[in-house]
């Protein structure tokens, strides 16, 4: 078999770059003909359309990069897997993705998501998100790499680290964490809250906006916000310095870093809904919290990235739910039994390494994807 995978290569610390990375080291460690580029690269692609002659060409994104993952590879005959991820409203391109012999999605939520929007989902199967189980595994608190992060972000050695992570926190649910974390405060041991988000303006005025939140609430001296860009290198340790992992997001097709604070053997506070359905099993490898309010549209505007004219309209014939709010009180009660319980946090911690380990390594991964194909495609 012979693989092209398009994705943001050289990979840049993102979801969506360490996701095709993965799953190219894991072809690659398994003996499969596979090369990588990135996925906007016309030249290269075609470059390697000509002489590697690829019997797929696995992509990923989402629907919107249809013209770099589906229709560039299809003008030069050669076969396109995407591999997509769920991002709002599919806009466009039903009847090309109707049309694949094959569709990856990274989680049964996804699948829904794109059959709620008009295709069939007899083409798609789910794949989920490959991790890296030789670097994201457990450290100790006082190696010295773990303990440097903790004396850096300014989390003593008997507080409690809850942490989030992710491009802006809100979208991780870190308000509704916030909130929990308030109703708790004088029955919970010492603790800090640490938001590590991407810098971006967008995230900028995000964070403003959380924090006035946290003074409101009356614990803005121990919610600690961090905007560095940091390296894959650095994530495992990061995960490993905090005690819980807390992200009730608001929409998440997947879960890759609560599939990572897992692999480090942290238990997770998050969402029972969407991907971590899929990811974590409730009161084993983590806590979910009931879905308390969904957020629902009736129209959006859509534009060139859609393949539509800038500024139009799409009304749907009934709303669609956009984003999702978990529970505070379950959010508190869960986080209220961690923080009171290590042997907990150590068991559930335990279980979701096992889990993780066993299903959504990326060697693993790469596996089900093989086996995917041929069976989809007919290739050997």
């Amino acid at each position: 078999m012979k693989v092209l995978v398009l994705y943001d290569y050289p990979p840049s610390p993102g979801g969506l770059a360490t996701q095709g990375d993965l799953l190219y080291r894991g072809l690659k460690e398994m003996g499969v003909d596979v090369y990588p580029v990135n996925f906007e690269s016309a030249q290269e692609k075609e470059w390697y359309y000509r002489w590697f002659k690829p019997d797929a060409v696995v992509g990923i994104g989402y629907w919107g990069h249809t013209p770099h993952l589906v229709m560039h590879p299809q003008r030069y005959g050669v076969t396109p897997v995407p591999w997509l991820v769920a991002d709002g409203y599919i806009a466009n391109y039903r009847e090309i993705l109707e049309s694949l012999p094959l569709i990856l999605v990274t989680s049964e939520w996804v699948k829904k998501v794109y059959i709620r929007d008009g295709l069939s989902g007899n083409n798609i199967e789910v794949l989920p998100v490959g991790c890296d189980t030789d670097s994201f595994r457990p450290y100790d608190k006082k190696d010295p790499k773990v303990a440097a992060i903790r004396q850096a972000i300014g989390v003593s050695e008997d507080e409690m680290m809850i942490l989030t992570i992710g491009g802006d926190a809100a979208s991780k649910g870190a308000q509704e964490v916030m909130q929990a974390l308030a109703l708790i405060d004088n029955k919970a041991p010492a603790w800090k809250y640490v938001c590590k988000v991407w810098p971006q303006p967008r995230t900028e005025q995000q964070n403003l906006s959380d924090l006035q939140l946290a003074t409101q609430l009356g614990i803005e001296k121990k919610v600690i916000y961090t905007t560095n860009r940091i390296s894959r290198n650095f994530m495992p340790y990061l995960i490993d310095a905090c005690d819980i992992y807390a992200a009730p997001s608001r929409l998440e097709g997947f879960g890759m870093i609560q599939v990572e604070a897992n692999a480090c053997e942290k238990p997770v506070v998050s969402i029972n809904a969407m991907g971590l359905l899929d990811t974590m099993i409730q009161g084993k490898t983590a806590y979910l919290a009931d879905v308390a309010q969904e957020i629902t549209i009736r129209e959006t505007i859509v534009g060139t990235e859609s393949g539509f004219q800038p500024g139009s309209k799409v009304v749907f014939k009934e709303p669609r739910v956009v984003d999702y709010r978990a529970s505070i009180h379950d959010i508190a009660k869960y986080l209220l039994e961690l923080m009171n319980n290590p042997d907990l946090c150590r068991k559930m911690g335990a279980a979701g390494r096992e889990r993780v380990v066993e299903n959504f390594n990326y060697k693993v991964v790469a596996k089900k994807f093989v086996d995917i194909v041929q069976k989809r495609l007919g290739v050997n």
